[in-house]
């Protein structure tokens, strides 16, 4: 008993150390980038991994507010695209997943085969085309080219219908209608709360997606103004003879802040979606 109660013990002990080994790693590029934001160029030259922080912040920043764009009217712009963005995909990926599920129609089957078909095609393929057409309706440089293309989102659709086929019972749809709800306050007041973990989880993959998209938007907005971080922070490279990567890894640190804070607010919908699956199964 005594040798099977140490066994478990040392299990234990190992996997903790695992998990915690695992945690550590996983926050060391974040650290070190950080850290990084602090440094001077020769230093990290020297040293591209340190733990102690330096005392370059207030040069780094100057520097990157003394380029010829202005980073935080790019985080603005990023936000304000993104934020758009990820509601029309959310919002609009949950209203055709639910026509795919409860909705019996004719083409029903083959209008989810074309949205799985569309999923394997790369924006690549369609981005001359797509500049084209914004460009022939006088869509470039405005954000609105940016935003509504996020209406149509396969790779969305596909994953809440999954999650909605287990998840919705089709007596609380027909209880509304029965009770007299319309079929838009059905899908906004019975659905909806439903859905918000696999809302929430798509809600993190959009706006990460839209705030990391350099192609699109780098051949749609040629303003200084209008530019996105992504497209400041690449620009921060500058020239072959001086690179200035100490405000480079601070431009990093300003994008992927929204980032962490977009997780840690959707975060516990997340859990509460994967406990909703484990108590289910």
């Amino acid at each position: 008993m005594n040798k099977a109660i140490l066994g478990r013990i040392t299990f234990k002990t190992i996997a903790y150390f695992i998990c915690i080994l695992l945690a550590v790693l996983s926050l060391l590029p974040f650290i070190i980038m950080a850290i990084n934001a602090t440094r001077s160029t020769p230093e990290i030259q020297q040293n591209a991994v340190s733990l102690i922080p330096s005392t370059h912040f207030d040069t780094n920043m100057d520097v990157l507010t003394g380029r010829m764009f202005n980073p935080f009217r790019g985080m603005i712009n990023s936000l304000i695209i993104s934020t758009s963005a990820t509601l029309l995909t959310v919002y609009f990926s949950t209203l055709t997943a639910y026509a795919l599920v409860a909705y019996n129609w004719r083409m029903r089957r083959p209008f989810f085969t074309l949205i799985m078909a569309v999923m394997m095609i790369p924006a690549q393929v369609s981005s001359i085309g797509f500049f084209h057409f914004m460009f022939r309706i006088g869509w470039t440089n405005n954000f609105l080219a940016l935003i509504f293309p996020a209406v149509a989102a396969p790779v969305a659709v596909f994953f809440l219908r999954q999650y909605m086929l287990g998840a919705l019972s089709m007596e609380l749809v027909e209880a509304a209608r029965i009770d007299g709800s319309s079929e838009f306050r059905t899908f906004n007041q019975v659905i909806i709360p439903i859905m918000k973990p696999a809302m929430a989880t798509q809600a993190i993959f959009a706006f990460v997606a839209s705030w990391n998209n350099l192609f699109i938007p780098s051949i749609l907005l040629t303003r200084s103004n209008m530019m996105t971080l992504p497209i400041m922070v690449a620009l921060l490279r500058g020239d072959a003879y001086r690179v200035e990567l100490g405000a480079i890894y601070l431009g990093l640190a300003l994008a992927v802040l929204p980032l962490l804070i977009t997780y840690f607010i959707f975060s516990k919908y997340i859990v509460a979606g994967v406990a909703l699956g484990g108590v289910k199964g």
